[in-house]
C-alpha cells in the first residue's frame, strides 16, 4: 500500500508539472547551419509552439561534425523538457565507431515530423537516361562513376551505398561539406550523380541543368509524380529518404513528451504548415511516442545491415 501510495504521489506529481509546463523558454537544438531542412521545419514549428504555450522557442543552430557536436550538446542537457533536439535521417547510424553519446539510449524520442525522398540525379553528359541504364553503364565501369553526398553518414551517403549493396554496383563516394557544392560539380561535370533532397534536385533538373532518374522513396513524390521510384526502376524493395523529428534528453518526464508530441502533432498538420512542409518536398508524420521509438531502432538496425555489409566506418570527430 505504502508503494502504491508513493507511486501515486509520483505520478500526481508528474502530471502537474507537465501541466505548468513549460516555465522557461525551450531551447531547440538543429544540429546543423541555418537555413537547411532541419532549419526550415524549426522555424516553422517554434512559433507556433511559442503561440500555444506563450513560452519563445530558442533555434540554436550548433553545427559541427556531421552533427555529432549539437547533438552531444542536447544529450547533456537538463531532462525537464526545456531543451529539444531535431533529429534526422542517419543519427542513429553506426558509421561513426565511437560517439560521445548514444544515438537511442541518451535520447526519448517525442515527435516525427516529416519524410521525404531523395532524388537521384546525374550529370547531363552522362549517357543513360534510366536507372537500368546508369546500372548497366556503372558495372562495366565498377569504381569509375563518382557521387557526391553532403558528408559521411549522411543520408544522401548512405542511401547511395544501399543502392549498393541491393545492386552489387560499385561506385566512388565523394563526401561533401553540404550537399550544394556536390550538386555544383554534378552540374559541372566534376562528379556523375548525386541523390539530394527532392527540394535541393528538382529544381535542377527542371532547369535542364541535370537529368533526374528516379526518387528513393517507398511512393513517387508528390511534387515530381513523372518521375519514378528507384524500386519501380528496377530495384525492388528499395527504400530510402529523408526524415525528421523532435527528441529530448533521456530522463524527460513522460507527461511532458506526451504534451510536446500532441501539440506537434497538432502543428504539423495544420493546413498552412502542412503546405509550406510540401513545398519543401516533406510529407508530414504522425505518429505515439511509442511508434517512433520503434521505428527509430528498425532504422538504426537498418543502416547497420548497409554499414556492416560495405564496410563503411569512421572515427567521430567533435573538434
Amino acid at each position: 500500500m505504502i508503494v502504491l501510495s508513493i507511486a501515486a504521489c509520483v505520478a500526481t506529481i508528474n502530471v502537474t508539472y507537465a501541466q505548468q509546463y513549460p516555465t522557461k523558454p525551450i531551447r531547440l537544438i538543429i544540429p546543423f547551419p541555418p537555413g537547411g531542412p532541419r532549419d526550415i521545419q524549426a522555424r516553422l514549428i517554434g512559433p507556433k509552439l511559442t503561440e500555444a504555450w506563450g513560452q519563445p522557442v530558442v533555434i540554436d543552430n550548433r553545427a559541427g561534425a556531421n552533427g555529432i557536436i549539437g547533438m552531444e550538446l542536447a544529450a547533456k542537457a537538463p531532462p525537464d523538457g526545456h531543451t529539444l533536439a531535431m533529429i534526422s535521417a542517419g543519427y542513429a547510424s553506426a558509421i561513426y565507431g565511437k560517439l560521445p553519446y548514444d544515438p537511442l539510449r541518451d535520447f526519448t524520442p517525442v515527435a516525427p515530423l516529416t519524410r521525404g525522398p531523395g532524388i537521384l540525379v546525374v550529370n547531363n553528359a552522362l549517357p543513360v537516361k534510366s536507372l537500368k541504364e546508369l546500372l548497366a553503364y556503372a558495372r562495366t565501369r565498377p569504381g569509375q562513376l563518382h557521387y557526391g553526398s553532403a558528408g559521411n553518414g549522411a543520408p544522401s551517403h548512405l542511401s547511395m551505398a544501399l543502392l549498393e549493396t541491393m545492386t552489387g554496383v560499385q561506385f566512388m563516394h565523394v563526401p561533401y561539406k553540404g550537399m550544394a557544392p556536390a550538386l555544383t560539380d554534378v552540374i559541372g561535370g566534376q562528379i556523375q550523380m548525386s541523390l539530394p533532397t527532392i527540394p535541393g534536385g528538382l529544381q535542377h533538373a527542371q532547369a535542364g541543368r541535370v537529368r533526374a532518374l528516379a526518387v528513393s522513396g517507398a511512393k513517387r513524390s508528390p511534387a515530381a509524380t513523372e518521375i519514378p521510384t528507384i524500386a519501380e526502376a528496377g530495384v525492388a524493395g528499395y527504400e530510402a529518404g529523408n526524415w525528421y523529428g523532435i527528441a529530448a534528453p533521456a530522463g524527460a518526464p513522460h507527461a511532458i513528451v506526451m504534451r510536446l508530441n500532441q501539440e506537434i502533432e497538432r502543428i504539423v498538420t495544420l493546413p498552412d504548415v502542412r503546405a509550406k512542409l510540401l513545398a519543401i518536398g516533406m510529407e508530414t508524420e504522425t505518429s505515439t511516442t511509442e511508434v517512433f521509438a520503434e521505428f527509430l531502432k528498425n532504422d538504426a538496425a537498418k543502416w547497420a545491415r548497409v554499414i556492416k555489409a560495405t564496410g563503411l566506418r569512421l572515427e567521430s570527430e567533435t573538434r
